[in-house]
């Protein structure tokens, strides 16, 4: 399953994916249910996976104008909106499974339908709403759907009041929520060859000193810093150990 999720809007799509699908596969995917729909995006925020870091991947969105950025291992600030989105979107696929027998996938787009027509407090609408500027009209409130008003300059500066009140609101919602992060977090800064504790709780499923669960240590190392990358992340010198990331945030060590 592959989540794409646009920033502005909030609006999703859920695309069924295999784990054989090649690069080419993918590209193929992106085109017929990003591109063709929604035009070339400016940016592009992934996960550190082999196909979204292949040259291929990366030499097609240099083609086509869009930056490429790669989220950190084990650090939801990055792109917090896509765990929480699939959350989300794994709750709705719990409740496909108990109430029909059939395959999720063949419920995937009605659960991408609700979802897009669900209220996100961040924007203080839907997405629906924040995509195409009016309701959408669904069976449970054929009174409630919005028409589209204006012609011509009218509906360009309507669209522009929305999309302004939209970045008013994710700001809002940005800053509280990093406010509450900011009570937690503790200033750092390290150097290259500096020694440093990996913390490695949040992994699950990771060997430490031969023990899984509660009462295996929370800190790994010392290990070496070999390079700085951007302002906060950090390549350490790993040995062997089931972490397929080495780059890591700086409050994880």
């Amino acid at each position: 399953m592959k989540v794409i999720i646009d920033r502005l809007t909030k609006s999703a799509h859920f695309l069924p994916v295999k784990t054989t699908y090649d690069v080419s596969r993918y590209t193929d995917l992106y085109v017929k249910e990003i591109v063709r729909l929604h035009r070339v995006p400016v940016s592009i925020v992934s996960d550190i996976d082999s196909k979204f870091t292949s040259a291929f991947w990366k030499s097609l969105h240099r083609a086509l104008g869009t930056k490429l950025t790669f989220s950190t291992a084990f650090h939801p600030q990055t792109d917090g909106q896509s765990k929480r989105v699939i959350q989300i979107l794994e709750d709705l696929l719990r409740a496909c499974i108990v109430d029909f027998s059939e395959s999720w996938d063949l419920k995937l787009p009605l659960v991408e339908f609700a979802y897009n027509n669900s209220f996100q407090a961040s924007i203080q609408m839907d997405p629906y709403e924040a995509l195409y500027g009016r309701k959408c009209r669904t069976p449970l409130h054929w009174d409630e759907v919005g028409k589209c008003i204006g012609l011509g300059p009218d509906v360009v500066e309507q669209t522009a009041e929305a999309a302004r009140k939209i970045i008013e609101r994710m700001r809002a919602a940005q800053s509280k929520q990093k406010s509450y992060a900011d009570n937690r977090r503790r200033e750092l800064s390290f150097e290259v060859v500096d020694n440093v504790f990996l913390r490695i709780a949040p992994m699950k499923g990771v060997m430490r000193f031969g023990r899984k669960g509660k009462l295996s240590p929370r800190y790994i190392g010392p290990y070496e810093i070999q390079e700085r990358v951007g302002t906060l992340d950090y390549r350490l010198a790993l040995p062997r150990i089931s972490l397929q990331c080495i780059v890591f945030f700086m409050y994880h060590l």
